[in-house]
């Protein structure tokens, strides 16, 4: 089949909204597991890591180290820049404040649009770019206009992040046929590494562990994994604004586990960029179907 065609296009949305589930617990377990930054991301690279590794061990058997070798030197690409995008985020949220890493990183689905239009030349419905406006006026809304008004370095750093991202999309995007399967597994250890040096030496036990270890999978293994694989069905500038999701999901997980009622601006701008992400998806494949 081809890419463009309605059930890859519409297997890939599930995928890629499957992910921005995934990605949008981050706030849930960052407030259940009460241990600094680094040591978090040091074990959530170690526990996403593994369960990817053991995904791809399930997959390809006796073949997983070839393909590691296979994903060559776009996947080492793709690899260090799904690391430098995590370590950009964190430390991004340590200098400025979390509305506006938000706010910056809802720019992705443009950055990505044009990075895949200047790449290679992938051209989007003008549906997909009305959306993707719409979904940025939501976040906007969700975190107020005061909110881009933190450090210049955080900001910086939430651009590198954003930027990361985008071109770590396209990359997926021209190497479709090629797994980037091993890679996102190699960013996961990765970040674990590049925190390492000013993580806690000390084990966690217990709860702590399990939770930790919940959220290495769930959070991250799993939302990397299905953004991998939906990424080859999916423009770049599509996958970047069903990624959006995430944004809206995240305040409502800590609403329902910890009685964080969201202000009535996080809700109204949560609607406007869910309504955009499902009618730019609902749009095209009707398209597609047609054509």
């Amino acid at each position: 089949m081809q890419d463009g065609q309605p059930a890859h296009a519409r297997l890939g949305s599930l995928l890629i909204a499957a992910s921005a589930i995934a990605f949008s617990t981050t706030g849930y377990f960052t407030r259940l597991i009460e241990l600094d930054v680094p040591t978090l991301l040091f074990w959530r690279g170690i526990f996403g890591g593994l369960f990817m590794l053991g995904c791809l061990a399930l997959m390809y058997g006796s073949e997983t180290v070839a393909e590691f070798r296979s994903m060559g030197v776009s996947g080492l690409c793709v690899a260090i820049l799904s690391a430098l995008a995590t370590v950009c985020y964190v430390s991004a949220l340590r200098l400025t404040t979390v509305a506006e890493v938000m706010g910056i990183a809802a720019a992705n689905p443009f950055v990505s649009g044009t990075l895949a239009w200047l790449i290679i030349g992938e051209k989007e419905h003008w549906s997909a770019i009305v959306a993707s406006i719409v979904a940025l006026a939501g976040v906007v809304v969700m975190v107020g206009p005061a909110a881009f008004g933190g450090h210049i370095a955080g900001a910086a750093l939430a651009f590198a992040m954003t930027f990361s991202l985008a071109l770590m999309i396209v990359i997926m995007r021209i190497k479709k046929s090629v797994s980037m399967l091993p890679a996102s597994c190699l960013s996961a250890f990765l970040s674990s590494l590049v925190v390492w040096p000013v993580s806690s030496s000390q084990v966690p036990a217990g709860e702590t562990m399990m939770n930790l270890a919940l959220f290495g999978v769930v959070q991250f293994g799993l939302g990397l994994l299905l953004l991998t694989v939906g990424t080859r069905f999916v423009t770049a500038l599509r996958t970047s604004l069903l990624n959006r999701l995430q944004t809206v999901l995240g305040p409502f997980w800590v609403w329902l586990a910890f009685g964080e009622i969201p202000q009535l601006s996080t809700l109204v701008g949560g609607l406007l960029v869910l309504a955009s992400a499902m009618a730019a998806s609902l749009v095209v494949q009707r398209n597609q179907t047609a054509s």
